[in-house]
């Protein structure tokens, strides 16, 4: 049975978990070509073509190395692959991949380094198995991200024949290499097998000749899918002064030459700006379509969008401005319009789209390293979007994501040389009915036998609570009215979905803290509202119950609800008529934080002594957070910046205590800082020896510690986005050699640089000499050779003659198997006696004393005795 207590509020849960660690798989060399069945997952990257099971477990490999043969006809050349040890001449490079399932085979075309065209057909099951392979092209022939192949259905009068269809990317600056005499057009439509009348990948259709479509200027293909019997292209058409998006149809039917003579386009209207273009796309099951598009040319201003890309056949076919297959035409295509911008994020890259009950989920891959889950209600509505991985640096996610076909709870998802298996949803993260619900992901559900948030088919034994079809804010709503009657009704509604047993058991309670406040007569309940009529027709004075309990199947989960306190504590301040100067936001430093946020931002402004909190928006669909203030002068107070899921801009305005929140300032989340490098890799024991980190967002590290001193936090010295220098704290133990490692401190993460630095005995310095040249002095200061590798610009030295100091400047090391020299100049001192020098490395000063003042050499003796000798003889 499922109880409802009376409920009047509901507090959100913490939205936007993000799995930092998934099941991957990295290759060798850069992906190109990225492909899945149901059964297999297929790679080409610029080394190998790799065969791996949905769990991304390694089936089969294959080396692109091999050798090319010439036969006895002039165009008699093939490429054959040669194992991994063998010596090799050549490079197939896959730029089309498709998996041909109803014929168990695996197409694979590309470019060998001739320059000319290479097709292979290998055996889907077991790609180790070659079945066919020619010298043609197939697809375009240079590496291109540009252009898009797959295979097409096109109907005839007993039977369906597939086609290779291929968009090759246009451009007139740089063309196509066609030495080996090939000459495709832009969009091509090719054999599959040996039965279609021209042989396999012939482009000819009987006496129909050669048909293929031309494009008039410039173009990028960005996606193409076939839905029934249309076929969809997407493009970019470019030109010297403007971009368009277009869309183009064809109707799969008859042959080759009437199924490319069916042209017929739109244009996507996305902004006012000349320069969009389409980043990526995902066809959403039904009539709609999402796009990724870039509003202003760039990578920054990227917004989601949805169209209805239903086919226009009322307009004539084969006259469009950009593509043609005899002649251009100067016609204006249709112009379609967004029904909806979904999602406003920067850097995005890729996307796909399912449907999940009522609703549409978008995973949405980024320029930054970031999978972002959105689910959109039939409304065009979106929920808090959530973080479903995150990379620590900015790898950029692939334009192609892949759902897996069977399961349909994994994602494939592709980086550089890298696919992640990640999963759809985390519903198990969600440990109470209210996270479950709050989550707002159709995917999830609270499954009453388990006392566990799951996937629907997870919960087979009881009934399933989950969300509606339509985006709302609380689980369970309420409101007060006034019947006909006179009689005060208090209406709850819930907003949930549940199983086919739940209607029937559903019950509510309606309860004070002097027991029930309602009527005899109160109607019964009505999934998913009951009403309850107030037995003396008012509120109770001491408001409803202060707890409420949602039990499914025997399975109870309080619920914070509106009590008496909570209302005496929102309304204390406003009653007491104060009246608030409206705050302003000058700046807040730091603006730019990772995703960690940081523990001591300061905001400046003016009127800001009556702010009690601060308010960060990440998106406007999502919980904001708040944080508490300190220090606050009335132009100026400090706060944390909380942590965040999603990288990316955040809003920022200053809480009074009625609730309000006023000023405008944004931050700016980013990827967290990691390092790679360090220079020098050691420091001597007494510490503070200024060392380089190199790595990325190193601006945004607050601290710097060591394994074997945690609590000492260094502050960097300098630091940039690349670089970051600090002084190394004292060694855990003087009387031996040791190692440390380095971390890096984020707000409240300590972040491991898997770096280690060693810590060596002192420098010893051993002797100095000082000789006159010109009007300065020179001295030379001699150090035992160490593995501390000092550099001169670590030293600082002074010169003493009786109680006077002469900074020498240092110009010059020079390192022999024993010993080290550094040579520095004291400018404009005629005096080169001195009886120390004064020598400071970190923050350790020592004195190293002339030895040349305690004893005379015996040289010197005999050329002192010789001249003392020779003024006697005189």
């Amino acid at each position: 049975m499922i109880l409802l207590l009376a409920l009047l509020s509901v507090l959100s849960g913490e939205l936007g978990l993000c799995r930092k660690e998934d099941e991957g798989f990295n290759f060798d060399g850069d992906i190109r070509q990225f492909a899945v069945t149901p059964n297999m997952l297929y790679i080409a990257t610029e080394e190998r073509l790799y065969q791996l099971s949905h769990d991304l477990t390694l089936i089969n490999s294959l080396t692109q190395r091999g050798i090319i043969k010439t036969g006895n006809q002039q165009d008699d050349v093939q490429f054959h692959r040669v194992s991994d040890t063998a010596e090799w001449n050549a490079t197939f490079s896959i730029n089309v991949l498709l998996p041909f399932t109803k014929n168990d085979s695996l197409i694979s075309c590309g470019v060998t380094d001739d320059d000319c065209g290479h097709c292979e057909i290998l055996d889907l099951k077991n790609i180790s198995k070659l079945l066919h392979r020619e010298h043609i092209q197939v697809g375009p022939l240079k590496r291109s991200s540009r252009s898009v192949s797959f295979l097409v259905d096109v109907k005839k009068k007993t039977q369906a024949d597939t086609y290779i269809l291929t968009a090759i990317q246009q451009n007139t600056e740089k063309p196509e290499n066609n030495k080996c005499g090939i000459n495709r057009q832009t969009v091509n439509l090719q054999d599959t097998d040996n039965k279609q009348g021209g042989g396999i990948f012939s482009l000819t259709d009987g006496a129909s000749g050669t048909p293929g479509i031309k494009s008039k200027g410039d173009v990028e293909f960005v996606d193409g899918f076939q839905i029934n019997s249309t076929i969809y292209l997407f493009s970019n058409a470019l030109s010297a002064q403007t971009n368009r998006v277009r869309l183009i149809w064809l109707e799969g039917e008859k042959s080759k030459t009437d199924t490319l003579k069916s042209l017929r386009g739109a244009t996507l209207s996305v902004s006012d700006s000349e320069s969009s273009r389409l980043v990526a796309s995902s066809v959403i099951p039904g009539e709609l379509w999402s796009g990724v598009f870039s509003v202003d040319g760039g990578d920054t201003n990227t917004q989601l969008m949805v169209f209805d890309i239903s086919p226009d056949y009322s307009s004539d076919a084969d006259r469009d401005p950009d593509f043609y297959t005899s002649v251009p035409s100067e016609v204006t295509p249709k112009i379609l319009k967004p029904k909806a911008v979904i999602f406003r994020q920067s850097y995005m890259t890729s996307v796909l789209a399912v449907r999940q009950r009522g609703w549409m989920v978008f995973y949405i891959g980024t320029g930054d390293g970031q999978l972002i889950k959105l689910s959109v209600d039939k409304n065009y509505h979106a929920a808090c979007p959530t973080v479903l991985y995150r990379t620590s640096d900015d790898r950029k996610v692939f334009p192609k994501l892949h759902l897996d076909p069977v399961g349909r709870k994994h994602l494939y998802v592709p980086f550089t040389n890298q696919v992640k298996r990640v999963p759809v949803s985390k519903c198990s993260t969600y440990t109470n009915v209210q996270e479950c619900w709050s989550a707002q992901d159709p995917y999830c559900g609270w499954c009453g036998s388990k006392s566990s948030c799951t996937f629907e088919d997870d919960c087979t034994d009881s009934d399933w609570l989950s969300i509606p079809d339509e985006s709302q804010h609380k689980m369970i709503s309420h409101k007060v009215e006034k019947d006909t009657n006179g009689q005060i009704l208090l209406k709850i509604h819930t907003h949930l979905t549940v199983g086919q047993e739940g209607p029937s058991n559903f019950a509510c309670q309606f309860v004070g803290r002097s027991g029930s406040i309602c009527a005899s007569n109160n109607p019964p309940p009505h999934f998913p509202q009951c009403t309850c009529i107030l037995s003396d027709r008012t509120l109770p004075a001491d408001g409803v119950g202060s707890v409420s309990k949602l039990v499914v199947d025997g399975t109870k989960t309080a619920v914070p609800g509106l009590t008496k306190e909570r209302l005496d504590r929102v309304c204390q301040e406003l009653e007491s008529g104060k009246n608030f100067s409206i705050p302003e936001i000058s700046s807040i430093t730091p603006s730019v934080v990772s995703f960690y946020g940081t523990n001591h931002a300061v905001l400046l402004g003016r009127n800001l002594g009556d702010v009690k909190r601060v308010r960060i928006q990440t998106h406007a669909d999502c919980t904001p957070k708040e944080s508490p203030v300190w220090g606050n002068t009335g132009i100026s107070l400090t706060f944390h910046i909380p942590t965040t899921e999603l990288k990316g801009v955040a809003s920022v305005c200053v809480l009074l205590p009625d609730g309000s929140c006023h000023g405008e300032a944004n931050i700016t989340y980013r990827s967290s800082p990691s390092c790679g490098n360090i220079t020098p890799s050691s420091s001597w024991m007494s510490g503070k020896r200024k060392l380089t980190l190199m790595g990325s967002h190193l601006d945004l590290v607050e601290g710097v510690v060591h394994s074997h001193a945690k609590h000492d936090v260094k502050l960097p010295i300098d630091s940039s986005y690349q670089s970051l220098s600090y002084d190394t704290p004292e060694a855990e133990s003087t009387l031996m050699i040791s190692s440390s490692t380095v971390f890096l401190k984020a707000a409240n993460e300590t972040l491991a640089c898997s770096l280690n630095i060693t810590y060596h005995p002192e420098p010893e310095f051993t002797s100095f000499t000082a000789i006159r040249t010109g009007n300065n002095v020179r001295i030379t200061l001699k150090k035992k050779s160490d593995k501390l590798e000092m550099s001169k610009d670590e030293l600082s030295v002074w010169g003493v003659q009786d109680t006077q100091e002469y900074g020498c400047i240092l110009v010059a090391k020079e390192t022999s198997k024993e010993t080290d020299s550094f040579s520095c100049e004291i400018k404009g001192l005629p005096n080169t006696r001195f009886q120390k020098l004064k020598i400071k490395y970190g923050d350790k000063t020592i004195s190293l004393s002339d030895s040349s003042s305690h004893h005379v050499s015996p040289i010197l003796l005999s050329l002192l005795i010789i001249g003392h000798i020779a003024s006697k003889l005189c």
